[in-house]
């Protein structure tokens, strides 16, 4: 009866350090959005393509997949952070609608003004001219809360998936957003896209800030 007992108490102690390391092991993978199949490109974005096609070219030598994600550094971190802030600062919020007379249009900010999409293109733009990968540098389409679409960029790093939006200053978790997550462009060729949730394709025109 004895040996029981200390079985049953060393089975109780062993199965509470599997479930405390399997909890481990999965808050350590959820710092990384769960990127799942393929999904059809925005339409702005195919849009965004056809005007740039240099920003849509798929590497050469083709990137892996298991390709490691930008370090971080407090260098970094802080150039990232007062870049996000700058952009944020410099452009004025107007819709597609208001700028070009069409419901969805991806572009660089013309003029000192843009739509969601357009602070994620001028972020993504300078932050490679900087050095970061393209790879690692991936707009994002979410919904808000009130379920309208919106576009961030994700900053993939090997702390995590940080998100760079336009309506708030800082840069944070991915998880720590009140975003549902739907799209994201590939790490490995920026034409094509991969969903995160499947929560169906909307537009992503927003001018809150």
């Amino acid at each position: 009866m004895g040996t029981l007992r200390a079985f049953g108490a060393m089975g109780f102690l062993c199965l509470s350090m599997a479930i405390t390391i399997g909890m481990a092991k999965a808050e350590q993978a959820s710092r990384w959005m769960p990127i799942g199949g393929l999904s059809r490109p925005p339409i702005g974005h195919l849009g965004f393509c056809q005007d740039h096609p240099n920003e849509c070219v798929k590497p050469a030598p083709l990137r892996s997949p298991s390709e490691p994600p930008q370090p971080l550094s407090t260098s970094i971190i802080v150039a990232i952070a007062a870049l996000n802030t700058r952009v944020n600062g410099a452009i004025v919020a107007r819709s597609d609608q208001e700028l070009y007379g069409v419901e969805e249009h991806w572009a660089f900010p013309a003029s000192g003004y843009g739509d969601c999409e357009d602070y994620v293109l001028e972020k993504r733009r300078e932050l490679m001219a900087m050095g970061v990968d393209a790879a690692n540098l991936l707009i994002t389409v979410v919904k808000k809360l009130d379920g309208t679409g919106h576009a961030v960029l994700t900053l993939r790093s090997d702390q995590g998936d940080f998100i760079l939006d336009n309506l708030d200053w800082r840069i944070r978790p991915w998880r720590e957003t009140s975003y549902r997550y739907i799209k994201r462009q590939s790490s490995t060729d920026p034409a094509q896209w991969r969903l995160v949730e499947t929560y169906g394709d909307p537009l992503v025109s927003s001018v809150g800030r």
